[in-house]
């Protein structure tokens, strides 16, 4: 049987480039790999694998013959053209926030449910937030052997998690700081001194500062990415009575994502097991010797693709409890790698 085909919606944005800067790593499993974005994209040329792809524009048509199509859109183009997509033939992979609650479309990750990718009743498979996916390899492996109950997450969110113009407003707000070493010892200096908020993505300064919001308003005061983590959570790891509370916290750091977890489990679980299970698993580093200054942190690991845990402890006032801090990359395991590595499950399947 011949490769599958595959196309990327979306080759032009930023997760896309990731995309095909990962594609071009991993297994080659695909025949043609066909390059889709919008009209005003369309004609440009990339490279995957290799080879210079020109970019088609997004159409029904652009569908024909595809066997596998990843969508790294927003929401409302995925809510639009992933069900196009699906109609023409294609399995849709989707890493928007469009489908990731629909009781017919499994939210996958390879590590926690990878046999979901076969009950697709909408030809379509949703891929998790990334400040979920930060942790979800780690919550997962620890799941499977002591069965978790409770989670408590703080995150530390990379402002790449916004869009490039999250990234750009950091660069912009640094350069205007910059140099000033008196900045950020007064109650409002940083505010002054950084461009126009009005035309930034974030509520607040992110330079010299954190801020406690990330996403949209929900009801009684929750942002949307707090409760993003506790139905996506509930959902891959198939706990729909998963206690969970999430603060998230946008923080001067351009990409990777950084949660620190206090996971309860129904069996007694140790540091030191808690340690053997997750240097174990096959996507999981584990940097653990404070004593040595060994832990993850952002600007360490970016740019890679497993997920990273230290600061693994025994809760001191909570039994079968344990406290650690966890690193992604949230543009790739949390967001482009897993995209993938559900296209290769499902291209597995098909070459059956």
């Amino acid at each position: 049987m011949s490769k599958p085909t595959l196309a990327v919606v979306g080759a032009t944005g930023a997760v896309g480039t990731v995309m095909l800067d990962i594609l071009s790593g991993r297994p080659d499993v695909w025949g043609e790999i066909r390059l889709i974005a919008s009209p005003r994209s369309a004609g440009k040329v990339l490279r995957v694998r290799g080879e210079d792809v020109v970019v088609r524009a997004l159409s029904p048509e652009a569908f024909d013959g595809v066997d596998v199509a990843m969508f790294d859109v927003p929401d409302e183009v995925s809510a639009e053209w992933a069900p196009v997509a699906a109609a023409r033939g294609a399995v849709a992979v989707d890493n928007s926030g469009a489908f990731r609650m629909d009781p017919q479309v499994p939210l996958v990750v390879p590590e926690c449910n990878a046999e979901a990718v076969r009950e697709r009743p909408k030809n379509i498979i949703a891929n998790p937030n990334c400040t979920t996916l930060s942790m979800m390899a780690v919550l997962g492996t620890l799941h499977g052997r002591y069965g978790l109950r409770e989670l408590v997450a703080a995150s530390y969110q990379a402002v790449s998690g916004a869009g490039a113009a999250g990234a750009e407003r950091l660069y912009d707000e640094v350069a205007a700081l910059a140099g000033d070493r008196t900045v950020g010892t007064v109650a409002g200096d940083v505010r002054k001194t950084v461009p126009d908020l009005a035309d930034s993505p974030f509520p607040a300064p992110i330079a010299f500062n954190v801020v406690p919001w990330a996403g949209s308003l929900k009801e009684d005061g929750w942002a949307s990415e707090e409760l993003k983590v506790r139905n996506e959570s509930r959902k891959i790891l198939g706990i729909p009575d998963l206690k969970v509370s999430a603060t998230c916290v946008r923080v001067p750091v351009i990409t990777t994502h950084s949660v620190a977890v206090h996971a309860t489990f129904a069996e007694p679980v140790t540091v030191a097991e808690a340690r053997d299970v997750l240097s174990a698993a096959p996507t999981v580093v584990v940097l653990d010797d404070p004593a040595a200054g060994v832990y993850p942190t952002p600007a360490d690991v970016v740019g890679t693709d497993p997920t990273y845990v230290g600061r693994i402890r025994q809760a001191l006032d909570f039994p079968n409890t344990l406290e650690m801090f966890v690193c992604g990359d949230n543009l790739r395991k949390g967001a482009a790698l897993n995209t993938a590595e559900i296209a290769e499950l499902v291209a597995a399947e098909l070459a059956g």
